[in-house]
């Protein structure tokens, strides 16, 4: 495998990458971030977050590398995206597959640093990256495989810490599969008419004219989900300020969608990070709060 590098080849895989679009990595870090802050009680292993942090945004990398190659025949169509590498012809196929066997190589040599039994959890994250990209063309859900792929790295961060994966790591994990298809509906309306005139699915297309009432039942739940988490890890009032204001950014997010603009849509999306980040700080400020006390 050899892919000969010129300037002009790093600014296509760096566009490939979507690094100059940290969205996607951050959409990913933060539930990692909840759950290796509760794992560790706040106290989070110095080596697990450097190799975690680094290994996400390698693994969002790679999801997108392999997004583009699933939709190399698609992209073109819709306007939105017919400007990507590998639908430009920028990036060829091949070294796409290429990008794709490095970028996995280099986050499987990050998993080696930690123990057995993330290891032997790192398959099922290689697996889920690679699965997702193809779900659009046989279901309607391929947010609930894209929130499967990003919320992997839930349990791996917990069996990274604790060398376990308790029922709290899978109902974080929960959480972050309900949040995913909450922000990537958002994220299918923007695409939602050239999807249906090119036979893409989405649950922005199954949900139809309830697109926003079912993104509310599924913003709730993740709520719902998410008390539930900081009652069982006894977080307290800084946590409940987070999960307040978070309410806030979600009501944001349904004022946004309402006439279903596809920019509006795609701001309500976008804005999702700032969500993620309001729970992470209620999270840490609990437990730095409770340290702090000791």
């Amino acid at each position: 495998m050899k892919i000969e590098l010129s300037k002009s080849n790093l600014q296509a895989y760096w566009l490939l990458t979507r690094m100059h679009k940290p969205i996607g990595s951050l959409l990913l870090l933060w539930p990692m971030y909840w759950a290796l802050w509760i794992a560790s009680n706040g106290r989070p292993d110095v080596l697990v977050f450097i190799v975690f942090t680094l290994g996400v945004v390698l693994m969002r990398s790679a999801g997108c590398v392999i997004n583009d190659y699933a939709d190399r025949k698609i992209d073109p169509h819709v306007l939105r995206t017919k400007g990507r590498p590998i639908a430009s012809g920028l990036v060829s196929p091949r070294e796409a597959l290429q990008l794709f066997l490095v970028l996995v190589l280099v986050s499987f040599l990050l998993v080696l640093l930690m123990n057995t039994l993330t290891i032997y959890l790192s398959f099922g994250g290689v697996f889920l990256a690679a699965l997702y990209p193809f779900m659009k063309r046989y279901t309607h859900l391929p947010q609930v495989f894209l929130g499967m792929a990003f919320g992997w790295a839930v349990p791996m961060v917990y069996a990274a810490q604790t060398n376990s994966v308790p029922p709290l790591a899978w109902l974080l994990f929960v959480a972050t599969v309900v949040w995913a298809v909450v922000y990537d509906t958002m994220y299918a309306m923007v695409d939602r008419e050239d999807d249906l005139k090119i036979g893409v699915k989405s649950t922005a297309i199954l949900f139809g004219d309830l697109d926003k009432v079912f993104i509310g039942f599924f913003q709730c739940l993740f709520f719902i989900t998410l008390l539930i988490i900081g009652q069982k890890a006894e977080l307290g009032i800084f946590y409940s300020v987070g999960l307040s204001v978070a309410v806030g950014f979600a009501i944001y997010h349904q004022l946004l969608i309402k006439d279903r603009l596809p920019a509006k849509c795609m701001t309500a999306f976008l804005n999702n990070s700032w969500l993620g980040l309001v729970v992470f700080v209620g999270i840490a400020a609990d437990y730095l709060f409770k340290s702090s006390l000791i």
